[in-house]
């Protein structure tokens, strides 16, 4: 563990309290001004840490740096965690991850991403210090099939976490976004690598990214985009608490796939039953009406001509009328 990490860790144990740079020095086993430049270049990586003379150096009780130790204090299972300040996609750096041989459980968490991505390879606004953009490495040992309701699990545990921590029931838009007072605040990305000799899946990745923080979108989402947290709504650590909701809710909800313990809850959650969308795919745009959701997280519609039909994740997009 670097030496950074390990004062890190110990100021966050201690957050708000006062540390003695002479005990952080005898924590970590080394000099008092070897303690001194870490926390230097801690504040340089934007942690909040105040110092006074004769009191030593404290983790400001207002900080909300993303961290791995500020994430995994709020953990209950293991998970292999990486925050990095800044990335292209953390779902590019699980996969390479992946193809590296990291176990399952691997996440990475960015505190900002310069090319997010969501289905169809649509951009997601990812800026710095508002939201929680993770990545979760998955070995699946269930089958193929089964594979598909990943992106049903993280949906319920996403909506889990926000009930959780912001106490705000949110809804889910099949299939994969996450709603709050009729705005999006989160969407979710799971994309499968495959063994070409034994034809299975080697690996999954699912891609989150939740809008915690209020803040002004730009343009072309401003009516569309919404924040879990509203002005003056939020609590300390939130985004650290969000992270970890969600990580934690998310294993239980996949752990438990082969018995659709999920099911009910997407189904309750769902914001589309009953309503009337424009169903797009391919040349096909056609309004029907939401009659149901199957055992399989399939959509089953009704088109103004009585035809029934099945949607598949991926196969359609939905806008609703």
């Amino acid at each position: 563990m670097e030496l950074k990490e390990k004062v890190l860790r110990r100021l966050e144990s201690s957050r708000g309290e006062y540390l003695s740079g002479e005990q952080l020095a005898k924590d970590c086993g080394v000099s008092r001004n070897a303690v001194w430049k870490c926390v230097r270049a801690l504040k340089e990586d934007g942690i909040q840490i105040g110092s006074v003379r004769n009191r030593g150096y404290v983790l400001l009780a207002e900080s909300d740096a993303l961290t791995a130790c500020g994430v995994e204090k709020f953990l209950k299972h293991d998970f292999s965690l990486t925050v990095l300040k800044s990335t292209g996609s953390t779902n590019d750096e699980v996969k390479a991850l992946a193809n590296a041989g990291a176990p399952e459980w691997t996440a990475v968490l960015a505190e900002e991403q310069s090319a997010g991505r969501g289905r169809y390879r649509r951009p997601f606004d990812s800026p710095a210090g508002s939201g929680v953009y993770v990545s979760i490495l998955l070995r699946p040992k269930f089958s193929a099939a089964e594979t598909l309701f990943i992106t049903a699990c993280a949906a319920v545990a996403v909506c889990d976490a926000i009930a959780e921590v912001a106490k705000k029931e949110a809804a889910i838009k099949w299939v994969n976004d996450i709603f709050l007072d009729g705005r999006k605040v989160c969407g979710i990305l799971t994309e499968a690598s495959f063994d070409v000799e034994s034809g299975g899946l080697a690996y999954a990745v699912v891609g989150i990214g939740v809008n915690v923080k209020d803040r002004e979108f730009p343009k072309e989402l401003a009516g569309v985009a919404g924040s879990v947290f509203g002005e003056g709504e939020y609590p300390a650590e939130g985004r650290a608490r969000i992270a970890a909701a969600i990580l934690e809710r998310f294993r239980t909800c996949y752990e438990q796939i082969p018995a659709r313990t999920f099911f009910a809850e997407y189904k309750r959650r769902s914001f589309v039953i009953g309503r009337r969308v424009l169903v797009c795919s391919g040349n096909l745009e056609e309004e029907a009406d939401v009659l149901d959701l199957d055992e399989n997280c399939f959509l089953r519609v009704r088109f103004a001509d009585g035809r029934e039909r099945l949607l598949s994740a991926g196969e359609v997009r939905l806008r609703l009328v």
